[in-house]
């Protein structure tokens, strides 16, 4: 599975809709796949897509109005393992953790850092407490290399699926975390501080 973060909220409306036209999930009998298979799945929604996606892409980018407050958009992921294939975060009722947060950055607090994908959670702002074997650091590293490969994996998928009609605010925003990456020496992980 890839290492993507426990939570992390977007850099805007924009940059939301850019995280959903990337998601990528594991194969389903709804997808008509059969095994264990990581493929992409734009907004969650790619077995039941009905028409072109680029022109899904405009309508949600086309919703911002003047006088209209957009929502937050946050991705999660219960599911990401460590190298022997055990999950990292226990899941069930300990998730209320992580929306705990989530609704905490919707009033505003100050608690999440920059990064090239977006705000993840300073260290200790979710309630870690009475969780054994947790490690925090792991759920929330970015690895440089593994975040170039997919960003420009996500940027062939946009090309080779949906072409010209991949709106161009999608492959702007792709190219800007993919400089954010290189920008990073190659030991560096990004840091939370």
């Amino acid at each position: 599975r890839p290492p993507l973060l426990l939570v992390f909220e977007a850099k805007s409306w924009e940059h939301g809709v850019m995280i959903g036209a990337c998601v990528k999930s594991e194969t389903t009998a709804a997808a008509e796949f059969k095994g264990k298979k990581i493929m992409h799945d734009p907004m969650a929604m790619r077995p039941f897509m009905g028409y072109n996606f680029g022109k899904y892409l405009e309508h949600w980018l086309s919703l911002p109005k003047p006088g209209r407050k957009m929502p937050k958009i946050f991705h999660v992921n219960w599911f990401r393992t460590d190298e022997s294939g055990k999950f990292l975060w226990p899941g069930f009722g300990e998730n209320i953790r992580v929306i705990d947060w989530i609704l905490r950055r919707c009033n505003g607090e100050d608690i999440a850092v920059e990064t090239p994908i977006g705000f993840v959670p300073k260290p200790g702002t979710i309630d870690m407490s009475g969780l054994k074997n947790v490690n925090e650091s792991e759920l929330f590293s970015l690895p440089k290399h593994y975040w170039l490969d997919d960003t420009q994996e996500s940027k062939r998928f946009l090309e080779d699926q949906v072409g010209i009609d991949t709106p161009p605010v999608i492959f702007q925003l792709l190219d800007q975390q993919e400089k954010a990456f290189l920008a990073m020496p190659d030991e560096q992980q990004v840091r939370r501080t």
